[in-house]
């Protein structure tokens, strides 16, 4: 299995916390775990805002954790165009096309992503 974590599933998942023993067992042992580009700039932004309280550089988490950096490609942003508006947030909408052009399933616990007809994995 290919997995594409959510932005909160990637910082429960560093801090030892709420992922569902389904999730947690899929990342373990999944064949490839990625983060998208658009965590770390969602993140950036929030954290700026004061909104979210960082504990490591985001590029750290990921890399100990042993996942995989998945960049913002321009047939991903291209994608958006042709995406229903199920769900407003920028971010979240980028994760959606970024799953459905590489075939990854989304894990996540926003049920709005299933509207859009990606797999997830409830985290």
């Amino acid at each position: 299995m290919r997995l594409l974590l959510d932005t909160h599933v990637l910082i429960w998942w560093d801090a030892g916390a709420r992922l569902s023993r389904k999730a947690a067992s899929a990342i373990r042992e999944a064949e490839q775990v990625y983060v998208s580009a658009a965590s770390a700039w969602e993140v950036a932004i929030k954290a700026s805002l004061g909104r979210l309280e960082t504990t490591r550089r985001f590029a750290d988490a990921v890399a100990e954790s042993g996942f995989e950096e998945l960049p913002i490609r321009i047939v991903h942003a291209e994608a958006l165009e042709g995406l229903p508006w199920h769900h407003r947030d920028p971010f979240d909408r980028l994760l959606v096309v970024q799953a459905k052009a590489e075939g990854l399933t989304l894990v996540t616990r926003d049920r709005l992503f299933g509207r859009y007809g990606v797999r997830t994995l409830k985290a």
